[in-house]
């Protein structure tokens, strides 16, 4: 159990540093700079990596459990609860509580940062057009049909 709880507490503290990241992307998007755009997705890219392996271990250690409690591989974190004796079971319960909340805060920032991505990719997509010439419509496979750019003129005595 001590093993398992662990690598819970390190998982908890790889979803805090995901927000932490995906609040730091947020920000450079909504900046408008694109500069630390791809250093940032970098970094929220590592902690992915990092958590994926973390999880790994935690499966490993969590069937480990679940054998010497009678339970199923595979098990649940509110199912080794149940079968766990004091303090066990509300630490894994704290755990479970704790990752359901970083789940939620994380999709939240996950769905903004989406938001903002399109958001930018529709406003460069409206300006290229805008300099090519505007959209008439588009073809089955999704390509922008354009016509030709009006020929503006400027009055350069301003």
């Amino acid at each position: 159990m001590e093993k398992l709880s662990l690598i819970l507490w390190r998982e908890r503290e790889l979803l805090e540093l995901l927000a932490y990241k995906l609040e730091l992307e947020r920000l450079v998007l909504g900046s408008g700079h694109s500069r630390w755009l791809s250093q940032a997705n970098r970094e929220v890219e590592d902690v992915l990596v990092t958590l994926r392996e973390t999880e790994v271990l935690r499966a490993m250690a969590a069937d480990e459990v679940a054998q010497t409690v009678g339970l199923e591989p595979n098990p649940s974190l509110s199912a080794l609860a149940d079968a766990a004796t004091e303090p066990w079971r509300t630490i894994l319960l704290d755990h479970r509580d704790a990752f359901l909340a970083m789940t939620r805060e994380i999709a939240e920032l996950s769905d903004t940062n989406k938001g903002l991505i399109t958001a930018g990719f529709r406003s460069a997509h409206e300006t290229l057009l805008a300099i090519r010439g505007t959209a008439e419509g588009y073809t089955p496979d999704g390509a922008a049909v354009t016509a030709a750019p009006a020929r503006r003129l400027v009055d350069r005595s301003l």
